[in-house]
């Protein structure tokens, strides 16, 4: 009785080590985020590709590159305007969009003119910067890459996942916020 009772004192002993606490069924490496990675710079790399095609081809405008990743023509230029949009300024502009075939998705008149106070109000990243571009009265034309446009996720109607989008983009008028002017 005094061997089964020092088994039980001694099983008793070693059971209360504490609560084990549980080891994950398996180990993160973060290759998703690396092949996520990956997949979009090899996708990006493509359509960067499509849009130096568009570019070559086109013979009859000269295209600028923006340090913000996309490419643009001027259809109306306005030398005499020397006022740059700061932040603040409202404007009221107008934008169509296309693929980038020239295929288009919104007309000017289905998206209406747009009110739009910079870096206050959001628009999709390349339209954002695209803007502040345009002085009163110019008019030009915009290739974005789809991490410019509307992304992975489109606009959930008529722009698809992972689109690029050409747009020609008219700045209207500008109402200067006197807080930038200081």
């Amino acid at each position: 009785m005094r061997f089964f009772l020092a088994v039980l004192l001694v099983a008793s002993i070693v059971s209360c080590g504490g609560p084990e606490p549980r080891r994950p069924m398996e180990v993160k490496s973060g290759s998703f985020f690396k092949e996520s990675i990956e997949r979009t710079k090899k996708l990006l790399a493509e359509e960067e590709k499509a849009i130096q095609e568009i570019i070559s081809k086109d013979t009859a405008h000269k295209y600028l590159s923006n340090p913000n990743g996309f490419w643009y023509y001027y259809q109306t230029k306005n030398d005499t305007a020397t006022y740059q949009l700061k932040s603040g300024d409202q404007i009221l502009f107008s934008y169509n969009l296309m693929g980038l075939e020239g295929d288009t998705i919104y007309t000017a008149e289905e998206i209406g003119p747009q009110s739009h106070v910079i870096d206050k109000q959001q628009l999709f990243p390349g339209l954002q910067n695209a803007v502040k571009l345009l002085r009163i009265n110019e008019k030009a034309t915009f290739l974005f890459p789809s991490p410019l446009a509307f992304g992975y996720q489109g606009d959930n109607k008529s722009i698809g996942p992972k689109t690029p989008l050409k747009s020609s983009v008219e700045l209207h008028t500008i109402i200067i916020d006197n807080d930038s002017l200081n």
